[in-house]
């Protein structure tokens, strides 16, 4: 039996289809339907992206939707 690839097996436990998926994650849909097709393999970057979406796909989400530049906390002064 053929074994799925890790972000078909993220995607899948989320219930989301590969365009909410994509989406929501901010990945290219060719780029995720490669992935789980088996035609590439993510990068050591994208495979430890896909484990972060996995452990907390909320906070990702949350991470994903502030504004350009992040909401930044003020610098602590230091006297």
């Amino acid at each position: 039996m053929r074994r799925r690839p890790r972000a078909y097996i993220v995607r899948r436990a989320l219930h989301m289809t590969q365009e909410e998926f994509a989406e929501a994650y901010r990945i290219p849909i060719g780029t995720l339907r490669d992935w789980e097709q088996g035609r590439t393999e993510p990068d050591q970057a994208n495979r430890a992206y896909l484990k972060v979406i996995a452990v907390d796909p909320e906070f990702v989400k949350r991470a994903l939707a502030q504004r350009p530049g992040g909401q930044r906390r003020r610098p602590v002064q230091v006297d």
